[in-house]
């Protein structure tokens, strides 16, 4: 593996999940375990290979709890990304710095809850929270990640003159794609746009409930190495061409009322330039692309943002068949947190695995390079280095 840049020398080699349920049955500390587990045994290693984890700040599953569950020996690496759902990439950045400076052979990566039948995300905040931002919000009713974020989209939407029947452009595509992947809690369920169109608002005029990502029991892991180590694995190693981060002056994970321009998601646009510019290649250059949807207009932002189409385009591009069956850039093929379910985004990535190892429900031939977009984090894998 002398030919591979020193920057480019991380793997995916491990992927495991358990089932997308609204009710597992068993704790979050069980669906952690079975979940990694399952990853290390993809990789080809055992618990004992394993000296370095990564995981969600918000995760409730103790690391020590993980290793004594798992019959780790020991971590000489650990730690955790910021805020929720838009880190889901930055924990594979955070491994790969690890492996590739040293500091850990073979990381960890994990995310697990039960947040349907457990404390459901959607719901509104009651307990108190350390983030002073909610003091000046939720006296206005800003309670629900729904009605936060809402505010924001409305801006897009007025700026580029779109409705709520826009963003189920979308979710159509979305169903469509996990109607056909055995592992989707909306499998075999496709929708219609008028099926759309019949679900009750949550937000009027701009988000309805299938609009919304699914609230979801479950659990996902990933094993990351370097590519030396992973030549010597049964598994298919997935290299990571890309990853990085962004977190802006203006930015919050939920109130990002202050960014200069809330028509365009600036983290996102950060990421996308640095990804591109750290592997080498183009958006023209993506086969897949797995984008991050805690609600559907964030779909159309990032599409933009990520220079797939210019800005405002991004409904035309969807019309015009880009992101489902036969499209140039096929977007969330596992139905994505819509209609596979919602992981903090997490299954994502191990869909982008599938996709690059050829053994995705819905494959894209000859996929040679997939994007994963989490708004503030990004990854870019790649069959090859």
């Amino acid at each position: 593996m002398s030919d591979v840049p020193e920057h480019r020398r991380a793997v995916i080699a491990g992927i495991g999940h358990t089932e997308f349920s609204q009710h597992s049955g068993r704790s979050p500390l069980q669906l952690a375990a079975e979940a990694s587990l399952a990853a290390i045994r993809d990789a080809g290693l055992s618990p004992a290979d394993i000296d370095g984890n990564v995981t969600f700040a918000m995760d409730g599953n103790d690391e020590l709890a993980i290793i004594r569950s798992l019959g780790i020996p020991e971590l000489r690496f650990s730690a955790r990304t910021r805020g929720g759902g838009g880190g889901a990439c930055a924990t594979i950045q955070l491994a790969a710095a690890a492996v590739e400076s040293g500091h850990a052979d073979a990381v960890l990566v994990y995310r697990a809850f039960n947040e349907r039948s457990g404390h459901r995300f959607g719901q509104p905040q009651v307990a108190p929270n350390p983030d002073p931002a909610w003091n000046l919000h939720k006296p206005f009713g800003l309670d629900t990640p729904a009605k936060i974020y809402a505010l924001a989209f409305q801006r897009y939407m007025h700026e580029h003159g779109l409705t709520n029947a826009d963003f189920g452009l979308y979710t159509v595509v979305a169903r469509d794609w996990a109607a056909t992947n055995p592992n989707a809690q909306f499998y075999e369920r496709p929708i219609t746009l008028a099926d759309h169109q019949a679900s009750r608002w949550i937000v009027e005029p701009i988000l309805r409930k299938l609009d919304c990502c699914l609230e979801t029991d479950g659990g996902v892991a990933l094993v990351v190495t370097r590519a030396e180590r992973a030549a010597d694995l049964p598994s298919v190693p997935v290299h990571v061409l890309s990853a990085t981060s962004s977190q802006i002056e203006h930015g919050h994970e939920m109130f990002a009322y202050y960014d200069q321009d809330l028509g365009e998601h600036q983290e996102a646009a950060a990421v996308g330039r640095r990804m591109y510019a750290e592997a080498g290649l183009t958006p023209g250059d993506i086969d897949v692309a797995m984008i991050y949807e805690n609600f559907t207009p964030v779909v159309f932002l990032q599409l933009e943002a990520l220079g797939f189409c210019g800005r405002g385009e991004a409904r035309d591009f969807i019309v015009e068949g880009h992101i489902g069956r036969g499209g140039s850039l096929p977007v969330n093929t596992n139905g994505g947190l819509l209609g596979e379910g919602y992981i903090h985004g997490m299954n994502n990535i191990v869909e982008a695995v599938r996709q690059l190892r050829g053994t995705a429900p819905n494959q894209i031939s000859g996929a040679e390079h997939v994007l994963v977009s989490a708004g503030r984090s990004g990854l870019i894998l790649g069959r090859r280095p």
